[in-house]
């Protein structure tokens, strides 16, 4: 008996050495030279995201559930634990209900495949583990048609290489090529505007003074002048108080308070810091390790006047883990802010974060009309959060070329980039909740975070979420024929195209090779062309400035979530399938019907489905009561996403656990109008500000200086 024992268990030894070095970050190593390296669990970070972490505590992305099951149970069974009783490494998560849940995603998905009947989310969402703590929750296998399994690609081997480098010279030229009819495309789209102009140039009108801000853009294109020569010939008056004014002729408050301590001819760099400090503001950047490995950038906005930047060595990236004990206490009195701000002149915590293919520059291009800096100047303390590779892509232990480093989509960006961000700025703040501001794709990372089954606990970091431009629902560019085409190749086809690292990496190589002032000018093209977007409504000579901070490197795989056959472009929402989209407007058509026809009775208009009981509307709910307070700003004039659709759902009832603080619809508004128009600060800014301390806690408002313009809020 004892020798059938230790034979199951050299057995079992030598299937688990053979799985872990299947996920571990080097192949087969005799001499023990990366012993360190080698997979030792997997930690199930969410239901459904089973990180590795090796034998020196590094960690390593995203496996495939079953892979990190069978590593897992394979180790309990080395270590004589029992799977089906004894909670496992993998944060608590019993080994049984893992092989239940996988069981029930494969079946799943072989019935979406096969099509041997519709694949609801709500069937499988809405079962009775969905009550379960996020901890013990089983994986949900709803989430099949929406985030796909990502592939698997195991340590650096012969073959593997030679099959990565043959995706990266064919998505070179595949991708380039793409590319290249696309900024022909743009090219060919701008000669009738072009002729327009030239035609009104000749009869002697000029063509942007049918610009909606023509006026405005001209005093601040003089102001912006005068200040450049000031500048430079320090010698000249510089008591043009003008520049300093708001539109009712006062001077601004903080006029005295901010010196700019950069200036003259605008440079055009990639340098949130340096416009910063042309407002009197500055910027220092903070390094954060995420869970699964990854080294992300958080900027932080400040007054040098009152603030004193932390040493690098403080600002460099800590642990892989989120909300470590303590966090907020230590923070209060050992973090960057915390340690400085004393109580009653202590600045609220707020987390910025940015949409696709940007970074969060895009919130500091327009001086003191920048989002970020309108906010800091305001009284709050303001963070800027760069999604996972950005710039400067980094791993603890991965390599640009390793094809794991790029193996993420918006799922990896929601579950682990956007805790990471929260984590960090509570624990240099020393507060326990935060107000969370994004745009676009930081709107959709965070709606999917939120959800049920992803990691709605973050709602309890959160005191509101405002998402401008919110980006939930596909609008009608998702037909686009560029698009289209994305949409109708195969995942193998669009990884021949588009590679499995970057996605069209050569867009940063010309960002840095172009001089700013072109990169500016075809970025624009290029990103109207592609979005439908125009410039009408932003200052014209700022424009060039405000394409510096994008593209940024991105996955392959995430822009196939965004735009492939399986996700986001064929189900049109980010959280629901077309088959459930088509069902809630057959819904909204009959209770619209019931409202609005009056030949109907009484009686039969009070039996409509407006009069479901709130469990009956809520049934496909992707909340449940941990979700924080939304505030939308919708763009009505929005071709990329359909924001009017997500508010039509929270009006609707679906939503019963969301709280909508508020909602506006700006018709006349595109995509990024919301944080690049002239008067964003007025239609969005101001309102963002006020609902920003309105949602604070009360002790906030106690510990905290009572940001400008809201001292009307009790």
């Amino acid at each position: 008996m004892t020798t059938e024992l230790t034979q199951t268990k050299t057995e079992s030894a030598i299937r688990f050495a053979q799985q872990a070095e299947r996920l571990s970050l080097v192949p087969h190593d005799p001499l023990r030279e990366h012993a360190g390296e080698t997979a030792v669990e997997a930690r199930f970070i969410t239901p459904q995201d089973p990180i590795i972490e090796t034998a020196s505590g590094g960690r390593l992305p995203t496996v495939p559930i079953r892979e990190a099951q069978k590593l897992n149970k394979l180790k309990d069974e080395v270590e004589g634990r029992d799977s089906s009783r004894d909670a496992t490494a993998s944060g608590g998560l019993r080994q049984s209900e893992q092989e239940k849940s996988a069981a029930m995603q494969e079946r799943a998905e072989f019935e979406k495949q096969h099509d041997t009947k519709p694949y609801t989310k709500s069937s499988l969402f809405h079962s009775p583990s969905a009550n379960l703590s996020l901890r013990n929750a089983p994986p949900p296998s709803q989430t099949n048609p929406l985030f796909p399994p990502l592939p698997l690609y195991g340590p650096s081997t012969v073959l593997r290489d030679w099959q990565c480098m043959s995706f990266r010279v064919s998505s070179f030229f595949l991708s380039l090529s793409f590319l290249g009819v696309i900024v022909l495309g743009s090219a060919f789209t701008s000669i009738p505007l072009m002729l327009r102009h030239v035609g009104l140039r000749l009869t002697g009108k000029n063509p942007d003074a049918r610009r909606p801000f023509y006026t405005e853009e001209e005093r601040r294109k003089k102001e912006r002048q005068e200040a450049e020569t000031a500048w430079t010939n320090p010698g000249q008056s510089t008591d043009n108080l003008e520049k300093f004014r708001d539109s009712d002729g006062e001077c601004a408050s903080h006029c005295n308070t901010y010196e700019p301590t950069e200036g003259g001819v605008d440079p055009l760099i990639c340098d949130v810091g340096y416009y910063a400090r042309r407002v009197g503001l500055d910027v220092e950047e903070f390094k954060v390790q995420t869970e699964d490995g990854f080294i992300i950038t958080l900027w932080h906005v400040y007054n040098p006047k009152e603030y004193v930047p932390v040493s690098s060595a403080h600002r460099g990236y800590k642990k892989p883990e989120v909300f470590p004990n303590g966090h907020v206490r230590s923070g209060h009195t050992n973090g960057a802010c915390g340690s400085q701000y004393k109580d009653g002149k202590r600045r609220y915590p707020v987390l910025l974060i940015h949409g696709l293919l940007q970074s969060s520059g895009a919130y500091c291009c327009n001086d003191d009309d920048s989002l970020a800096f309108f906010l800091c100047k305001s009284g709050f303390d303001v963070w800027l959060g760069n999604n996972r590779c950005g710039f400067k892509p980094e791993h603890s232990m991965l390599q640009y070329s390793d094809p794991r480093m790029w193996a993420w989509n918006i799922r990896q960006m929601g579950v682990i980039d956007l805790p990471a961000f929260i984590s960090r700025v509570l624990s240099e703040t020393g507060f326990d909740k935060l107000g969370l501001v994004c745009h676009s794709q930081g709107t959709t990372q965070t709606f999917v975070a939120l959800a049920k089954g992803q990691r709605p606990d973050l709602g309890n970091k959160i005191s509101v979420f405002c998402a401008l431009a919110p980006a939930a629902y596909a609008g009608p560019l998702i037909g686009k024929m560029y698009f289209k085409f994305m949409r109708i190749i195969s995942p193998g086809m669009f990884r021949i195209i588009f590679g499995i690292h970057a996605f069209i990496p050569f867009m940063m190589t010309m960002h840095a090779m172009l001089p700013g002032k072109l990169y500016g000018a075809l970025g624009y093209r290029v990103f109207s062309f592609l979005f439908n977007w125009t410039d009408d409504r932003w200052d014209q000579g700022l424009r060039d400035r405000m394409f510096q901070f994008a593209p940024v490197y991105v996955s392959a795989e995430s822009m196939r979530w965004w735009l492939g056959r399986e996700c986001f472009a064929k189900q049109k929402c980010i959280l629901a399938t077309r088959e459930e989209g088509k069902q809630e407007d057959e819904e909204d058509e009959e209770e619209d019907y019931f409202i609005h026809n009056k030949s109907h009775p009484t009686e039969e208009v009070n039996t409509g489905p407006e009069n479901n009981d709130d469990q009956s509307r809520g049934r496909t709910a992707w909340y449940d009561a941990q979700v924080p307070p939304f505030a939308l700003w919708v763009t009505g004039s929005d071709d990329l996403v359909d924001g009017k659709r997500l508010l039509r759902r929270f009006e609707r009832g679906r939503e019963p656990h969301v709280r909508v603080v508020h909602s506006k619809v700006i018709e006349e508004y595109e995509h990024l109008d919301v944080i690049w128009a002239m008067d964003s600060i007025e239609k969005v800014g101001k309102e963002v500000r006020k609902v920003l301390w309105e949602t604070a806690s009360p002790n906030a408002h106690n510990t905290c200086r009572t940001p400008e313009g809201c001292e009307d809020v009790g």
